[in-house]
């Protein structure tokens, strides 16, 4: 199949092409706080859910200015099990994501908790809530971001399935939309390829 004939394809049923945005730096490495030993090394495989779990920040642009997301993703499954919305990219967005991924999946000891080598996940509250549940911090090298791939995959599906496709007005808006695609879509009926086609709320049923 030539690309001519995928064009003409495509055109036929008026399927057009998401390029990528204007990328926007989320990452303040330019900080005191110490910095955890890259743990995960990407390897993003489990054999079953909390026992590696990987997070990041991303920028959602709105008529009102930027919004920030934060998710924590349980590597098993490719599940968010933990995300928070802000107009400020501080250590409260993080943490927020967090507690509500340790209310949800109470992980045991030895959990593998990655991220960038943000401020936000540096800081001393955030590694501080880390030691009281007993997940092991890991972090990825300076300006990798293959290190943390997994959770930008998520990111890119979700801005080619929903950010990019319209105009947001609000950050209420966008927080609602988020909810929806996450909680309605992207867990429960999703497929993944390196799930075997399953969701992930279908693949964790299997380890149960």
């Amino acid at each position: 199949v030539g690309p001519r004939r995928v064009a003409r394809i495509m055109r036929d049923n008026g399927i057009q092409v998401l390029r990528s945005r204007k990328f926007k730096r989320t990452t303040d490495s330019d900080h005191s706080f110490n910095i955890a030993p890259n743990r995960l090394n990407q390897d993003f495989t489990a054999t079953a859910p909390n026992q590696k779990w990987a997070g990041d920040i991303t920028y959602i642009w709105t008529r009102e200015g930027w919004s920030y997301l934060s998710v924590i993703i349980d590597l098993y499954s490719r599940r968010v099990i933990g995300w928070a919305i802000s107009n400020r990219m501080k250590q409260d967005l993080a943490l927020r994501a967090l507690d509500m991924a340790i209310a949800l999946r109470r992980p045991p000891p030895g959990c593998i908790h990655h991220t960038d080598r943000g401020a936000q996940y540096c800081a001393h509250e955030y590694q501080k809530r880390l030691r009281r549940h007993k997940l092991l911090p890991s972090m990825s090298g300076k300006g990798n971001c293959f290190d943390n791939s997994a959770v930008e995959s998520f990111f890119k599906s979700l801005k080619a399935e929903l950010i990019w496709r319209n105009t947001w007005q609000t950050r209420r808006d966008v927080e609602v939309a988020v909810f929806e695609y996450i909680n309605g879509f992207y867990n429960p009926r999703r497929r993944h390829s390196a799930l075997d086609g399953k969701s992930p709320v279908a693949f964790e049923k299997l380890a149960a």
